[in-house]
């Protein structure tokens, strides 16, 4: 079913996909916030820009945009799939505990902020360009990777991985100069290592239509938390 997102109020919207059944497409969306909110089942092809919250608390359906989306993508999101056909702004996934996230561009400050394992699940963020500030931050499980597509010299921003005490960052880079936290550890893996992030490298590929040689090319190098404790210096022994 197609319906124009134009014409409902963003708390109608949500209403209009539960009875459209499995699959629904918006059109000429603009700004219309908690799309797919909580959503179980189904697809949902969005044409256009959503607002904030897009899939927040997303629980196994999938959401695709054909656009930009704004801040908060995939609050706390449970399960299920969000793909993003171009950039995104800040909070991408905040506080996710399961599901796939796939931006085919940038994403701005805070993605990945305190996502987190929780059972069997492993929440997964893929970015094709870059990330801004505090990528990561306070992350305590979970994959995100950052694939830097078109080769900047800094994929990374500011403070990526402070506070991170689980989970794995992976970067594809010439060279990582980001100043890092004293917490993270930092190193370049092999092409056997790097076999642990290659379907989602390759669902990337196959999503967006990118030349998958290429983004498995070049070099790739892995932060993840030095100790499991990142926060003992601050601790006074009584």
């Amino acid at each position: 079913m197609k319906y124009n997102g134009k014409v409902y109020r963003a708390n109608e919207i949500n209403d209009v996909i539960k009875a459209a059944g499995d699959k629904v497409t918006l059109t000429e969306v603009l700004g219309e916030r908690f799309i797919a909110c909580g959503l179980k089942e189904g697809v949902v092809t969005i044409e256009g820009t959503p607002g904030n919250a897009l899939g927040a608390y997303l629980d196994g359906a999938t959401v695709v945009v054909h656009g930009n989306g704004q801040d908060a993508v995939g609050d706390t999101m449970n399960d299920g799939e969000i793909v993003i056909h171009g950039s995104v702004g800040d909070t991408l996934g905040y506080a996710m505990r399961g599901g796939k996230i796939f931006i085919r561009d940038n994403v701005c400050y805070r993605a990945g902020v305190h996502i987190k394992e929780y059972g069997d699940k492993v929440p997964v963020i893929v970015i094709g360009g870059t990330a801004g500030c505090f990528l990561g931050e306070y992350m305590a499980g979970g994959v995100v990777l950052v694939l830097n597509k078109e080769g900047a010299k800094d994929p990374l921003g500011d403070y990526t991985g402070v506070g991170m005490y689980g989970g794995k960052i992976l970067v594809r880079a010439h060279s990582l100069d980001t100043v890092l936290p004293e917490q993270i550890k930092c190193r370049q893996i092999n092409e056997e290592e790097l076999a642990e992030f290659t379907p989602y490298i390759k669902e990337y590929a196959r999503l967006f239509g990118a030349e998958e040689s290429a983004l498995l090319g070049g070099t790739f190098y892995l932060l993840a938390p030095d100790s499991a404790n990142p926060y003992k210096r601050l601790y006074t022994n009584n």
